[in-house]
């Protein structure tokens, strides 16, 4: 299907993008197919698959620098999520008056006949935004997933255009939207994250994940989790005009999602019946991954999806690399990579889904991270922490009187070889770190990659 048309007689514009990664690399095939004058430029160095793509689409791009002539000379500005408003580049342009865009906006602009699903929130987005694409896959519709999992929006518009789109989206990406309007939008929970990016204030990064729904209409919906209360504070003192879909595990519901006797039931008061499966049969396990469930759920329902092909969905589904992926049994000792798990938060929906005992790996470059959140967890299954990090100074001081057993290890081999010492039969060896991984590795993928083969060398 071509549903990509010119936008605002694109031919004369120029089009200056920030950072070339995937998404950059997207925003700027898209833009170079509707005939904007496009120049790509990044601080750092751009990675060998990417120049070979401008190279091949003619685009002009810099590395390494800012060529502040040139990003000046802009009618108008893609920026790179990872761009924070107190970069210098950034101060530049705001007071030159360029209009700023993120990838997600500018994919857009050219996608708006589809119906979009746009999945965000603080832990959860990945898994969530993959079992969406899973459902709307085995219905026989014509989706892509894109964002910040697989492709970038931008490029799935430019080179293989759907009727569907579940985009997982992050706060950075929503941050610079201006039209950008999902015909479902889900918002997951809100926890604290990236606070260094919004003056270390609860209020505006919640702020920021609902501009998800700030275009949305009636027509719309608005899919949330009833039992977050940063959510349900935030849907008091500013309402939101699209249909509101709650879930949750703590009542039944006249409509939405929710838990009763043991089954996981969404009613839309569209006649398809509640019922959808039993809890004890979803594929992904923990209280955290019920959510996960009946979002999706709820998604697939809107668009009429039917009942039969929601529960094939749930019940089947596989986990994404890197989160909660179960790896390897050895000698009775079951392995988990669960590597995505970048902040505390996702360390607490880990340890509250095992069910034995956990020797846990965790550790890496701490954002001021507070584990207070998870230390009653670890009382309860961890008998041992091996930390796997420069500096492993804030695990010791905030959980080691927690844990009869603490190490500390240098490399993933030695974490692994060490935890696996350290578990007894029917233990569980769970990675995951609640930090960064840039101190001794690439990337969480990195960090993922080099557990599980450890696991496998044992």
């Amino acid at each position: 299907m071509n549903q990509s048309t010119t936008y605002q007689d694109s031919s004369s514009r120029k089009l200056v993008i920030l950072g070339a990664a995937e998404s950059g690399i997207g925003a700027a095939l898209l833009a170079k197919q509707q005939g904007y004058e496009v120049f790509v430029s990044d601080g750092g160095t751009i990675k060998d698959i990417y120049k070979q793509e401008l190279a091949i689409h003619q685009i002009p791009f810099e590395e390494s620098q800012h060529s502040m002539n040139l990003v000046l000379a802009a009618d108008e500005i893609v920026k790179s999520p990872g761009i924070p408003e107190k970069a210098e580049i950034m101060k530049q342009v705001r007071a030159k008056g360029i209009q700023v865009i993120s990838e997600i906006e500018f994919a857009y602009r050219y996608s708006k006949n589809s119906k979009i699903i746009a999945i965000t929130g603080s832990n959860g987005k990945s898994t969530t935004t993959a079992l969406t694409y899973d459902i709307f896959k085995r219905a026989g519709l014509d989706v892509a997933m894109v964002g910040n999992i697989g492709v970038s929006y931008a490029k799935q518009v430019a080179t293989a255009p759907t009727e569907y789109y579940v985009i997982e989206i992050s706060s950075f990406q929503l941050d610079d939207i201006i039209e950008f309007k999902p015909h479902v939008a889900i918002l997951l929970n809100i926890t604290p994250d990236h606070l260094d990016r919004y003056d270390y204030k609860m209020e505006n990064y919640a702020a920021s994940k609902f501009r998800i729904a700030m275009n949305q209409t009636g027509g719309d919906y608005f899919v949330y989790c009833q039992d977050d209360p940063v959510i349900m504070e935030h849907l008091e003192t500013k309402p939101i005009i699209s249909k509101l879909i709650p879930f949750t595990i703590m009542e039944p519901l006249k409509e939405g999602g929710y838990i009763e006797n043991d089954q996981l039931n969404i009613q839309l008061n569209d006649g398809m019946g509640s019922e959808i499966v039993s809890m004890y049969d979803l594929a992904l396990k923990g209280k955290h991954n019920l959510y996960n469930s009946m979002a999706a759920g709820i998604a697939g329902r809107t668009m009429n999806i039917r009942n039969e092909k929601v529960r094939e969905s749930l019940v089947n589904f596989k986990s994404l690399e890197h989160r909660m992926e179960y790896v390897s049994t050895v000698r009775g000792v079951a392995f988990i990579n669960d590597s995505k798990a970048t902040n505390v938060n996702s360390l607490w929906f880990a340890l509250e889904s095992m069910e034995t005992s956990v020797v846990l790996i965790m550790g890496g470059v701490d954002k001021g991270n507070d584990y207070s959140a998870v230390v009653e967890l670890v009382r309860e299954k961890v008998k041992a922490i091996v930390c796997i990090g420069i500096d492993n100074t804030p695990i010791h001081n905030a959980l080691e009187k927690y844990v009869p057993t603490m190490v500390d290890t240098l490399s993933m081999q030695e974490a692994v070889n060490t935890a696996f010492k350290l578990a007894s039969k029917a233990d569980v060896v769970l990675l995951s770190p609640a930090c960064a991984s840039f101190d001794l590795f690439k990337n969480y993928e990195d960090r993922g990659r080099q557990f599980k083969e450890a696991v496998k060398e044992l």
